[in-house]
């Protein structure tokens, strides 16, 4: 898992979601599980 403070290029992937948990932001992708980042 990445951590970055720029999300916008992980979200405009193809099958991506952000998700908000404990105050922290996440990117989670179903198709290419490796795909995944946290801000905060």
């Amino acid at each position: 898992m990445k951590v970055r403070n720029s999300l916008r290029g992980l979200k405009n992937k193809m099958n991506s979601i952000v998700v908000r948990r404990r105050g922290r932001t996440f990117v989670i992708n179903k198709s290419d599980r490796r795909q995944k980042a946290r801000q905060g």
